[in-house]
């Protein structure tokens, strides 16, 4: 049996600990919900660069009221099983860590109800209480931000498990030891370890348990 101490998840955030995409609902608030959707689904797929297409999307909600932006984010429905499935690894002593390139707005509330360890995300920027832009500090190779920690908190690559869904999540799966692909795109499917289809995180844990012949 491993050393449990030492063992990390890295999960994706948006489609896999949040049920719902954030600036597709955003910008329903401008009518904009097809023409934001479009670009992330590209983003998502793989068709066009990923900070490319982040850009456009803020660029495109520019002007939204920072007390909007808040609210939606509070609202952002946690997916089933999460908190079951990061209850469960937090208490046999894994390490929790999110990458998401998604925004700091939806992670504060995120952390302390998934007691997650550390997050990696991306920086909505406000000028006088209006959105303005962004500070991209999680690029299309979410691995290079994950590294950091791994470094620091001297985690192995076959310790760690990552779940993701979308083509800009991939090179997670170089890093890991147990790749799982969560209701993911069809890209995601052919590279990872084993796949989940069933919308329950919590599920997870019958992965987890298989693969490492660990109790949780």
């Amino acid at each position: 049996m491993q050393n449990r101490n030492h063992l990390l998840i890295i999960f994706d955030v948006e489609g896999v600990l949040y049920d719902e995409e954030y600036l597709p609902i955003l910008a329903e608030k401008l009518r904009k919900e097809d023409e934001i959707w479009e670009i992330t689904r590209q983003g998502i797929q793989g068709k066009i660069n990923w900070e490319e297409g982040l850009r456009t999307r803020v660029a495109a909600l520019k002007g939204l009221d920072e007390k909007i932006c808040q609210q939606v984010s509070d609202e952002l429905p946690i997916m089933t099983g999460a908190k079951e499935a990061c209850r469960a690894l937090k208490a046999a002593g894994w390490k929790l860590m999110a990458v998401s390139g998604g925004f700091t707005i939806m992670m504060d509330r995120l952390k302390k109800e998934l007691g997650l360890d550390y997050v990696y995300s991306n920086e909505l920027i406000f000028n006088d209480g209006k959105l303005d832009g962004v500070k991209i500090n999680v690029d299309s190779d979410k691995s290079k931000s994950a590294k950091i920690k791994i470094a620091e908190w001297n985690e192995k690559k076959e310790d760690i498990v990552c779940v993701v869904d979308g083509a800009n999540d991939v090179k997670l799966f170089d890093i890991c030891g147990l790749g799982i692909a969560y209701r993911a795109q069809d890209l995601v499917k052919d590279l990872a370890t084993t796949t989940l289809e069933e919308k329950d995180l919590s599920k997870i844990l019958d992965i987890i348990r298989r693969h490492y012949k660990i109790e949780l």
